[in-house]
Protein backbone atom coordinates (compact mmCIF):
# COMPACT_ATOMS: atom_id res chain seq x y z
CA UNK A 1 0.00 0.00 0.00
CA UNK A 2 1.21 3.52 -0.75
CA UNK A 3 1.18 6.45 1.72
CA UNK A 4 -2.02 7.62 0.72
CA UNK A 5 -3.82 4.66 1.07
CA UNK A 6 -2.16 4.20 5.12
CA UNK A 7 -3.64 8.03 5.33
CA UNK A 8 -6.52 7.30 4.16
CA UNK A 9 -7.29 4.36 5.75
CA UNK A 10 -6.38 5.48 9.06
CA UNK A 11 -7.86 8.55 8.92
CA UNK A 12 -11.42 6.29 8.05
CA UNK A 13 -10.87 4.13 10.77
CA UNK A 14 -9.93 6.76 13.81
CA UNK A 15 -13.10 9.44 12.16
CA UNK A 16 -15.96 6.38 12.27
CA UNK A 17 -14.72 5.29 15.79
CA UNK A 18 -15.00 8.58 17.06
CA UNK A 19 -18.18 9.02 15.18
CA UNK A 20 -19.68 6.12 17.23
CA UNK A 21 -19.39 7.88 20.49
CA UNK A 22 -20.82 11.35 18.98
CA UNK A 23 -23.82 9.75 17.83
CA UNK A 24 -24.30 8.21 21.62
CA UNK A 25 -23.51 11.37 22.93
CA UNK A 26 -25.28 13.41 20.73
CA UNK A 27 -28.79 11.28 21.09
CA UNK A 28 -28.70 10.33 25.09
CA UNK A 29 -27.86 13.86 25.96
CA UNK A 30 -31.38 15.70 25.28
CA UNK A 31 -33.20 12.65 26.31
CA UNK A 32 -30.95 13.09 30.26
CA UNK A 33 -32.36 17.11 30.07
CA UNK A 34 -36.21 16.10 29.16
CA UNK A 35 -36.24 13.20 32.44
CA UNK A 36 -34.74 15.74 34.36
CA UNK A 37 -36.59 18.59 33.26
CA UNK A 38 -39.85 15.91 34.13
CA UNK A 39 -38.49 15.74 37.66
CA UNK A 40 -37.73 19.30 38.32
CA UNK A 41 -41.44 19.76 37.20
CA UNK A 42 -43.58 16.99 39.05
CA UNK A 43 -41.19 15.90 41.98
CA UNK A 44 -41.68 12.18 40.95
CA UNK A 45 -38.73 10.06 41.97
CA UNK A 46 -38.83 8.19 38.89
CA UNK A 47 -37.59 10.69 36.82
CA UNK A 48 -34.85 11.86 39.19
CA UNK A 49 -33.49 7.84 39.17
CA UNK A 50 -34.02 8.34 35.24
CA UNK A 51 -31.57 11.12 34.69
CA UNK A 52 -29.36 10.14 37.28
CA UNK A 53 -28.97 6.75 35.73
CA UNK A 54 -29.10 7.49 32.39
CA UNK A 55 -27.09 10.98 33.16
CA UNK A 56 -24.04 8.08 34.08
CA UNK A 57 -24.11 6.07 30.84
CA UNK A 58 -23.72 9.66 29.18
CA UNK A 59 -20.89 10.85 31.23
CA UNK A 60 -18.85 7.24 30.64
CA UNK A 61 -19.23 7.82 26.96
CA UNK A 62 -18.55 11.38 26.83
CA UNK A 63 -15.53 11.27 28.50
CA UNK A 64 -13.80 7.99 26.39
CA UNK A 65 -15.22 10.09 23.65
CA UNK A 66 -13.19 12.94 24.25
CA UNK A 67 -10.16 10.94 24.52
CA UNK A 68 -10.92 9.59 20.73
CA UNK A 69 -11.36 12.98 19.43
CA UNK A 70 -7.93 14.58 20.85
CA UNK A 71 -6.46 11.15 18.78
CA UNK A 72 -8.63 12.15 15.55
CA UNK A 73 -6.70 15.58 15.93
CA UNK A 74 -3.09 14.52 16.55
CA UNK A 75 -4.02 12.31 13.00
CA UNK A 76 -5.36 15.44 11.30
CA UNK A 77 -2.64 17.38 12.19
CA UNK A 78 0.43 14.40 11.25
CA UNK A 79 -0.97 12.90 8.17
CA UNK A 80 -2.46 15.71 6.67
CA UNK A 81 -0.51 18.88 6.44
CA UNK A 82 -1.52 19.59 3.08
CA UNK A 83 -4.72 20.38 4.05
CA UNK A 84 -4.03 22.23 6.44
CA UNK A 85 -1.71 24.59 4.74
CA UNK A 86 -4.09 25.53 2.05
CA UNK A 87 -7.19 25.66 3.80
CA UNK A 88 -6.25 25.63 7.11
CA UNK A 89 -7.37 29.24 7.46
CA UNK A 90 -10.69 28.47 6.47
CA UNK A 91 -11.68 24.91 7.53
CA UNK A 92 -9.83 25.56 10.93
CA UNK A 93 -11.74 28.75 11.92
CA UNK A 94 -15.05 26.33 12.66
CA UNK A 95 -12.77 23.43 14.13
CA UNK A 96 -11.44 26.10 16.60
CA UNK A 97 -14.84 27.01 17.66
CA UNK A 98 -16.03 23.54 17.98
CA UNK A 99 -12.34 22.67 20.33
CA UNK A 100 -13.57 25.47 22.22
CA UNK A 101 -17.07 24.47 23.04
CA UNK A 102 -16.40 20.55 23.45
CA UNK A 103 -13.50 20.64 25.31
CA UNK A 104 -13.73 24.11 27.48
CA UNK A 105 -17.94 24.87 27.64
CA UNK A 106 -19.70 21.64 27.47
CA UNK A 107 -16.84 19.69 29.58
CA UNK A 108 -17.65 22.52 32.02
CA UNK A 109 -20.81 22.61 32.30
CA UNK A 110 -20.71 18.55 32.10
CA UNK A 111 -18.27 18.11 35.39
CA UNK A 112 -21.07 21.11 37.33
CA UNK A 113 -24.07 19.15 36.43
CA UNK A 114 -22.13 15.63 37.37
CA UNK A 115 -21.10 17.14 40.95
CA UNK A 116 -23.80 19.40 41.53
CA UNK A 117 -26.48 16.84 42.13
CA UNK A 118 -27.98 17.83 46.03
CA UNK A 119 -25.55 20.68 46.28
CA UNK A 120 -27.28 23.19 43.65
CA UNK A 121 -31.06 24.47 43.57
CA UNK A 122 -32.77 22.10 41.23
CA UNK A 123 -33.60 24.92 38.46
CA UNK A 124 -30.14 25.84 38.67
CA UNK A 125 -29.14 21.92 37.77
CA UNK A 126 -31.32 21.68 35.43
CA UNK A 127 -29.98 24.61 33.61
CA UNK A 128 -26.70 23.26 33.37
CA UNK A 129 -27.79 19.96 31.85
CA UNK A 130 -29.41 21.95 28.85
CA UNK A 131 -26.51 23.94 28.79
CA UNK A 132 -24.38 20.60 28.30
CA UNK A 133 -27.20 19.45 25.35
CA UNK A 134 -27.32 23.11 24.12
CA UNK A 135 -23.25 23.09 23.67
CA UNK A 136 -23.06 19.84 22.15
CA UNK A 137 -25.52 20.75 19.30
CA UNK A 138 -23.66 23.59 19.26
CA UNK A 139 -19.97 21.43 18.72
CA UNK A 140 -21.74 19.58 16.20
CA UNK A 141 -23.09 22.32 14.29
CA UNK A 142 -19.40 23.61 14.00
CA UNK A 143 -18.07 20.23 12.96
CA UNK A 144 -20.65 20.12 10.01
CA UNK A 145 -19.49 23.71 9.34
CA UNK A 146 -16.01 22.52 8.76
CA UNK A 147 -17.38 19.30 6.62
CA UNK A 148 -19.69 20.99 5.01
CA UNK A 149 -16.65 23.33 3.52
CA UNK A 150 -14.88 19.96 2.24
CA UNK A 151 -17.81 18.69 0.31
CA UNK A 152 -18.85 22.44 -0.97
CA UNK A 153 -15.61 25.32 -0.75
CA UNK A 154 -17.90 28.43 -0.23
CA UNK A 155 -16.62 31.61 1.13
CA UNK A 156 -12.48 31.86 0.40
CA UNK A 157 -10.29 33.33 -1.98
CA UNK A 158 -6.61 32.17 -3.16
CA UNK A 159 -3.95 34.43 -2.86
CA UNK A 160 -1.51 35.19 -4.25
CA UNK A 161 0.70 32.43 -2.91
CA UNK A 162 -2.26 29.62 -3.44
CA UNK A 163 -3.71 29.52 0.05
CA UNK A 164 -7.21 29.59 0.49
CA UNK A 165 -8.17 32.67 2.45
CA UNK A 166 -11.24 33.07 4.64
CA UNK A 167 -13.44 36.31 3.02
CA UNK A 168 -16.98 35.54 3.87
CA UNK A 169 -17.57 33.90 7.07
CA UNK A 170 -21.42 34.38 6.35
CA UNK A 171 -20.83 31.80 3.35
CA UNK A 172 -20.04 29.09 5.27
CA UNK A 173 -23.11 29.42 7.58
CA UNK A 174 -25.13 29.23 4.94
CA UNK A 175 -23.34 26.61 2.72
CA UNK A 176 -26.17 24.51 1.23
CA UNK A 177 -23.71 21.30 2.26
CA UNK A 178 -24.49 21.90 5.42
CA UNK A 179 -28.30 22.30 6.88
CA UNK A 180 -29.95 18.97 5.37
CA UNK A 181 -26.72 16.85 6.25
CA UNK A 182 -26.39 18.61 9.83
CA UNK A 183 -30.61 18.00 10.49
CA UNK A 184 -29.66 13.61 8.81
CA UNK A 185 -26.70 13.59 11.58
CA UNK A 186 -28.97 15.08 14.54
CA UNK A 187 -31.84 12.79 13.63
CA UNK A 188 -30.01 10.00 13.08
CA UNK A 189 -27.96 11.14 16.66
CA UNK A 190 -31.71 10.26 17.94
CA UNK A 191 -31.89 7.30 16.77
CA UNK A 192 -29.00 5.79 18.07
CA UNK A 193 -29.39 7.49 21.35
CA UNK A 194 -33.60 6.26 21.43
CA UNK A 195 -32.04 2.37 20.15
CA UNK A 196 -29.74 2.82 23.65
CA UNK A 197 -32.14 3.40 25.91
CA UNK A 198 -34.73 1.28 24.40
CA UNK A 199 -32.56 -1.81 24.12
CA UNK A 200 -30.91 -1.28 27.92
CA UNK A 201 -34.64 -0.62 29.26
CA UNK A 202 -35.81 -3.96 27.07
CA UNK A 203 -32.89 -6.21 28.60
CA UNK A 204 -33.80 -5.11 32.15
CA UNK A 205 -37.69 -6.14 31.49
CA UNK A 206 -37.01 -9.25 30.08
CA UNK A 207 -35.59 -10.62 33.19
CA UNK A 208 -38.52 -9.62 34.78
CA UNK A 209 -37.09 -6.33 36.61
CA UNK A 210 -40.54 -4.48 35.78
CA UNK A 211 -39.28 -1.34 37.06
CA UNK A 212 -40.66 2.00 36.40
CA UNK A 213 -37.10 3.52 35.37
CA UNK A 214 -37.40 1.00 32.49
CA UNK A 215 -40.71 1.10 31.45
CA UNK A 216 -40.77 4.77 31.19
CA UNK A 217 -37.20 4.43 29.80
CA UNK A 218 -38.63 2.13 27.22
CA UNK A 219 -41.43 4.12 26.02
CA UNK A 220 -39.25 7.73 25.76
CA UNK A 221 -36.41 5.91 23.69
CA UNK A 222 -39.20 4.42 21.54
CA UNK A 223 -40.80 7.79 21.54
CA UNK A 224 -37.39 9.66 20.13
CA UNK A 225 -36.08 6.94 17.90
CA UNK A 226 -39.52 6.31 16.01
CA UNK A 227 -39.19 10.49 15.25
CA UNK A 228 -35.55 10.23 14.84
CA UNK A 229 -35.72 7.74 12.00
CA UNK A 230 -38.60 9.38 10.27
CA UNK A 231 -36.88 12.55 10.17
CA UNK A 232 -33.17 11.21 9.44
CA UNK A 233 -34.90 9.44 6.21
CA UNK A 234 -36.66 12.40 5.14
CA UNK A 235 -33.50 14.76 5.36
CA UNK A 236 -31.78 12.22 4.08
CA UNK A 237 -33.78 12.45 0.46
CA UNK A 238 -33.42 16.04 0.88
CA UNK A 239 -30.15 16.11 0.38
CA UNK A 240 -30.28 14.26 -3.19
CA UNK A 241 -30.75 18.12 -4.55
CA UNK A 242 -27.55 19.85 -2.95
CA UNK A 243 -24.98 16.69 -3.78
CA UNK A 244 -26.52 16.38 -7.33
CA UNK A 245 -25.55 20.32 -7.58
CA UNK A 246 -22.25 20.43 -5.66
CA UNK A 247 -21.11 17.14 -6.55
CA UNK A 248 -22.12 15.59 -9.38
CA UNK A 249 -19.86 12.87 -9.46
CA UNK A 250 -20.49 11.43 -6.59
CA UNK A 251 -23.93 9.77 -6.94
CA UNK A 252 -23.62 9.72 -10.71
CA UNK A 253 -24.34 6.68 -12.50
CA UNK A 254 -24.33 4.99 -16.39
CA UNK A 255 -23.71 7.28 -19.41
CA UNK A 256 -24.36 10.28 -16.78
CA UNK A 257 -21.15 9.04 -14.82
CA UNK A 258 -18.68 8.80 -18.04
CA UNK A 259 -19.99 12.14 -18.92
CA UNK A 260 -18.61 13.30 -15.38
CA UNK A 261 -15.47 11.79 -15.38
CA UNK A 262 -15.04 13.31 -18.73
CA UNK A 263 -16.23 16.54 -17.80
CA UNK A 264 -14.06 17.09 -14.75
CA UNK A 265 -10.70 14.99 -16.81
CA UNK A 266 -10.99 18.31 -19.13
CA UNK A 267 -11.41 20.53 -16.61
CA UNK A 268 -8.67 19.20 -14.12
CA UNK A 269 -6.47 16.92 -15.63
CA UNK A 270 -6.16 13.17 -16.12
CA UNK A 271 -7.29 10.68 -13.20
CA UNK A 272 -10.50 8.85 -12.24
CA UNK A 273 -13.00 11.30 -10.51
CA UNK A 274 -15.62 8.91 -9.92
CA UNK A 275 -15.83 7.42 -6.58
CA UNK A 276 -15.85 3.78 -6.10
CA UNK A 277 -18.45 0.86 -5.68
CA UNK A 278 -18.52 1.24 -1.83
CA UNK A 279 -20.75 4.71 -2.15
CA UNK A 280 -23.65 3.06 -3.86
CA UNK A 281 -23.51 -0.42 -1.68
CA UNK A 282 -23.52 2.00 1.49
CA UNK A 283 -26.21 4.27 0.31
CA UNK A 284 -28.13 1.11 -0.64
CA UNK A 285 -27.12 -0.40 2.78
CA UNK A 286 -28.27 2.86 5.12
CA UNK A 287 -31.70 3.53 3.23
CA UNK A 288 -32.71 -0.18 3.59
CA UNK A 289 -31.71 -0.25 7.03
CA UNK A 290 -33.56 3.12 8.19
CA UNK A 291 -36.57 1.61 6.33
CA UNK A 292 -36.74 -1.73 8.33
CA UNK A 293 -35.48 0.18 11.66
CA UNK A 294 -38.53 2.54 11.43
CA UNK A 295 -40.62 -0.24 10.91
CA UNK A 296 -39.70 -2.33 13.95
CA UNK A 297 -39.59 0.76 15.74
CA UNK A 298 -43.15 1.76 15.03
CA UNK A 299 -44.42 -1.88 16.19
CA UNK A 300 -42.42 -1.33 19.62
CA UNK A 301 -43.69 1.46 20.01
CA UNK A 302 -47.10 0.29 19.30
CA UNK A 303 -46.90 -2.34 21.68
CA UNK A 304 -46.00 -0.26 24.66
CA UNK A 305 -49.41 0.63 24.98
CA UNK A 306 -50.82 -0.59 28.33
CA UNK A 307 -47.36 -2.40 28.47
CA UNK A 308 -48.18 -5.23 25.93
CA UNK A 309 -44.79 -5.54 25.55
CA UNK A 310 -43.75 -6.69 28.54
CA UNK A 311 -47.17 -8.13 29.76
CA UNK A 312 -48.12 -10.63 26.86
CA UNK A 313 -46.04 -13.36 26.11
CA UNK A 314 -46.16 -13.20 22.33
CA UNK A 315 -45.11 -9.72 22.80
CA UNK A 316 -42.13 -10.16 25.20
CA UNK A 317 -39.63 -11.75 21.80
CA UNK A 318 -39.72 -7.56 21.01
CA UNK A 319 -37.65 -6.59 23.84
CA UNK A 320 -35.48 -9.47 22.74
CA UNK A 321 -35.10 -7.59 19.20
CA UNK A 322 -34.82 -4.13 20.57
CA UNK A 323 -31.65 -5.35 23.10
CA UNK A 324 -30.44 -7.03 20.03
CA UNK A 325 -30.85 -3.90 17.91
CA UNK A 326 -28.65 -1.44 19.56
CA UNK A 327 -25.70 -1.27 17.48
CA UNK A 328 -28.17 -1.16 13.78
CA UNK A 329 -28.16 2.73 13.83
CA UNK A 330 -24.47 2.52 14.34
CA UNK A 331 -23.98 0.37 11.11
CA UNK A 332 -26.29 2.52 9.52
CA UNK A 333 -24.21 5.98 10.69
CA UNK A 334 -21.16 4.30 9.19
CA UNK A 335 -22.35 3.46 5.84
CA UNK A 336 -23.98 7.29 5.85
CA UNK A 337 -20.30 7.89 6.28
CA UNK A 338 -18.73 6.29 3.82
CA UNK A 339 -21.44 8.18 1.60
CA UNK A 340 -20.37 11.24 2.41
CA UNK A 341 -16.59 11.07 2.97
CA UNK A 342 -15.81 8.91 0.42
CA UNK A 343 -18.23 9.97 -2.30
CA UNK A 344 -16.02 12.98 -2.12
CA UNK A 345 -13.18 10.79 -3.41
CA UNK A 346 -10.68 12.11 -5.46
CA UNK A 347 -11.30 15.12 -3.66
CA UNK A 348 -9.94 16.38 0.09
CA UNK A 349 -11.60 19.87 -0.78
CA UNK A 350 -14.35 18.91 -3.81
CA UNK A 351 -13.08 20.50 -7.00
CA UNK A 352 -9.98 22.22 -4.90
CA UNK A 353 -7.32 19.72 -3.22
CA UNK A 354 -7.07 16.81 -4.24
CA UNK A 355 -6.63 14.01 -1.56
CA UNK A 356 -3.13 12.80 -3.03
CA UNK A 357 -1.77 16.56 -2.67
CA UNK A 358 -3.63 16.72 1.19
CA UNK A 359 -1.24 13.80 2.70
CA UNK A 360 1.52 14.84 4.26
CA UNK A 361 5.17 13.93 2.83
CA UNK A 362 5.70 10.96 4.81
CA UNK A 363 6.82 7.15 3.92
CA UNK A 364 4.53 4.18 3.59
CA UNK A 365 6.26 2.60 6.35
CA UNK A 366 5.69 5.74 8.91
CA UNK A 367 2.09 6.06 7.39
CA UNK A 368 1.79 2.48 8.29
CA UNK A 369 3.00 2.64 12.24
CA UNK A 370 0.98 5.42 12.68
CA UNK A 371 -2.23 3.88 11.14
CA UNK A 372 -1.34 0.75 13.21
CA UNK A 373 -0.90 2.83 16.57
CA UNK A 374 -3.45 5.05 16.26
CA UNK A 375 -6.22 2.14 15.23
CA UNK A 376 -5.09 0.34 18.39
CA UNK A 377 -5.30 2.93 20.71
CA UNK A 378 -8.78 3.87 19.21
CA UNK A 379 -10.38 0.29 19.48
CA UNK A 380 -8.77 -0.13 23.16
CA UNK A 381 -10.62 3.08 23.72
CA UNK A 382 -14.04 2.00 22.30
CA UNK A 383 -13.56 -1.53 23.81
CA UNK A 384 -13.23 0.43 27.40
CA UNK A 385 -16.11 2.54 26.32
CA UNK A 386 -18.36 -0.58 25.82
CA UNK A 387 -17.02 -2.54 29.05
CA UNK A 388 -18.19 0.47 31.11
CA UNK A 389 -21.57 0.91 29.57
CA UNK A 390 -22.58 -2.51 29.83
CA UNK A 391 -21.16 -2.56 33.08
CA UNK A 392 -23.43 0.39 34.59
CA UNK A 393 -25.93 -0.69 32.05
CA UNK A 394 -26.47 -4.14 33.36
CA UNK A 395 -26.00 -2.78 37.51
CA UNK A 396 -29.23 -0.57 36.62
CA UNK A 397 -30.08 2.45 38.87
CA UNK A 398 -28.83 2.99 42.20
CA UNK A 399 -25.58 2.52 42.48
CA UNK A 400 -24.32 5.51 40.32
CA UNK A 401 -21.04 7.39 41.44
CA UNK A 402 -23.21 10.68 40.94
CA UNK A 403 -23.89 11.66 44.90
CA UNK A 404 -26.77 10.81 45.98
CA UNK A 405 -29.97 13.58 46.02
CA UNK A 406 -30.97 14.55 49.29
CA UNK A 407 -34.59 13.28 48.44
CA UNK A 408 -33.51 10.14 46.89
CA UNK A 409 -34.83 7.20 48.10
CA UNK A 410 -31.34 5.42 48.52
CA UNK A 411 -30.08 8.60 51.16
CA UNK A 412 -33.14 7.79 52.96
CA UNK A 413 -32.87 4.35 53.26
CA UNK A 414 -28.62 5.06 54.82
CA UNK A 415 -30.18 7.52 57.22
CA UNK A 416 -33.03 5.27 58.58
Amino acid sequence: MSALEYARLQFALTASLHFLFVMLTLGLVVMVAMMQTRYVRTGDPVYGRMARFWGLLYAINYAVGIATGLVMEFQIGLNWSGLSRLTGDVFGAPLALETLIAFVLESTLLGMWIFGWGRLGKRLHLALIWGVAATALLSAFWVMVANAFLQHPVGYALDAGGTARLTDFGALLTNSSLWFSLAHAVFAAMVTGGMFLAGVSAWHLRRKQVDDVFRRSLRLGLRFAVIGTFFTIGFGYAQFGPIGANQPTKLAGGEEALARQAEFAARFGPGDYLPGNAVGVALGLMINIANLLFLLLVIAWALTARDTIVKRRWARPMLWVLTASIPVPYVAAIAGWIVREEGRQPWAVYGLLKTADAVSPMSAGALRLSAIGFTVLLAGLVIVDWWLLARAARRGPGDEFLPAAPDSPRLAEVAA
